[in-house]
């Protein structure tokens, strides 16, 4: 076995979208693979210094999602464009933006599935970031991409996944098994 020194490469990394709104409620969006389900009804993100987190220290709700192979470009966009020095960066994503139902935070159209979150908790908050811990508030999903049961599809959703060793995007693929349930032939 080869040995590799530590690094970020725990896989898969999800491609989540913050929406978040300024003080003068013009939306923005980053692109941040650290992040996860935290609890039941939490997640975490650790972010570093962004915009997303000026507007977060002003309105402490936002909105997740996750990139999808017709999002990819735009989402990949918003990771390497700052909306602190980029005033037209929502603008060159082509996204349609509407606010939220349930949160003061932005909702884009062209993804299938979205959370709308509250900040419960900063941790190691510093001038470069912090860990953040946020209630899920709400899940928004487009119709279009349920199941035949009204419960969210994933294959339909055609996610990707960041791949942090070669820097790359990879679509998740089809349904191979079932949870709490296949492991049941070994008893």
């Amino acid at each position: 076995m080869k040995s590799f020194k530590s690094t970020a490469w725990l896989l898969p990394q999800p491609v989540l979208i913050i929406g978040t709104y300024d003080k003068d409620g013009k939306p923005n969006a980053m692109n941040a693979a650290w992040g996860g389900q935290w609890d039941m009804h939490e997640i975490i993100i650790s972010l570093g210094s962004h915009q997303t987190t000026d507007n977060l220290a002003v309105n402490p709700e936002f909105t997740v999602t996750f990139a999808t192979t017709d999002t990819l470009v735009a989402s990949d966009y918003v990771g390497i464009a700052s909306g602190r020095n980029n005033p037209y960066k929502m603008e060159k994503t082509g996204w349609t933006i509407e606010k939220a139902p349930n949160v003061n935070a932005p909702v884009f159209k062209e993804f299938p599935m979205t959370l709308e979150c509250r900040v419960k908790q900063k941790i190691d908050e510093s001038e470069t970031g912090y860990y953040l811990i946020a209630e899920i508030v709400n899940i928004l999903c487009d119709e279009r991409y349920l199941a035949e049961d009204g419960k969210p599809d994933v294959e339909k959703m055609n996610l990707i996944t960041y791949d942090p060793v070669h820097h790359t995007y990879i679509r998740l693929g089809e349904t191979v098994g079932k949870a709490f349930s296949d492991g049941k032939l070994l008893k």
